[in-house]
């Protein structure tokens, strides 16, 4: 196997070695995938072209061999992104690791890749943080197989009702709630007029509301329980800017 300047984002590296490192990219047409840059940690006195491998930043990547680690073999810059600050970077990160996390090696997921420019490019032009997060996860969770189904219930197929109530069961969907389950336990329940807006891409009000929560129920079941680095990283972030203020 041997590709060309295929577009590609860096998601992760680590030291390999004396000078090499071990990179995971998400890549246009082979999806996720592991590769071995050799040499990228060695000082150069005309500059290395190890320096282009920046995340965030669009690249064109050749690389070389099969099995699970190919080998990097050309570095160059895919275009120009606006760098990311603040919360805008932190929230790059969570993209990342939940490409890391939940991406298998090896499998073209040519409409994620997609979805990450974009999400990218809205976070870079200062756009709602939120609003781009919340579009990538439901992209995500659509390419994996576990589409959250936002205009008909779980049980018998049945429309989301504006003025109905519904908890979201993995593997199985929305669930209607009958009025006594709706007084008991109003926190854990979803409004069907939320629903619908979600549905939409609105995420206005309580609607951003109901899409963060429902995003993370449907995300927290494919990560098995393990928490997300990149999100500590961010509440970590949001109380260091909360004393100082």
């Amino acid at each position: 196997m041997r590709i060309t300047l295929q577009p590609a984002y860096l998601l992760h590296r680590r030291p390999f070695r004396d000078s090499s490192q071990l990179l995971e990219v998400l890549t246009a047409e082979y999806g996720r995938l592991g590769l071995v840059a050799r040499g990228v940690r060695r000082k150069s006195r005309g500059g290395s072209s190890g320096s282009l491998l920046q995340p965030f930043a669009p690249l064109l990547l050749s690389f070389s061999g099969g099995g699970d680690l190919k080998t990097l073999t050309a570095i160059e810059a895919g275009g120009g992104i606006a760098p990311l600050r603040g919360d805008a970077l932190l929230s790059g990160f969570y993209l990342n690791e939940l490409a890391v996390r939940l991406l298998h090696r090896d499998d073209p997921q040519p409409d994620i890749f997609a979805a990450y420019a974009v999400a990218l490019a809205a976070l870079a032009d200062g756009g709602a943080i939120e609003d781009a997060l919340r579009a990538f996860e439901f992209n995500l969770l659509d390419a994996l197989g576990y589409r959250v189904e936002l205009v008909v219930n779980g049980a018998d197929g049945g429309a989301i009702a504006d003025e109905a109530f519904y908890t979201y069961r993995p593997g199985t969907g929305l669930i209607p709630q009958a009025n006594a389950a709706v007084a008991e336990a109003p926190k854990g329940l979803y409004r069907g007029s939320d629903l619908l807006a979600v549905a939409r891409g609105d995420y206005r009000g309580s609607a951003g509301q109901t899409a963060k929560r429902l995003a993370r129920s449907a995300l927290a079941d494919l990560l098995g329980g393990r928490p997300l680095r990149s999100r500590e990283l961010f509440l970590q972030h949001r109380e260091r800017a909360r004393d100082s203020g």
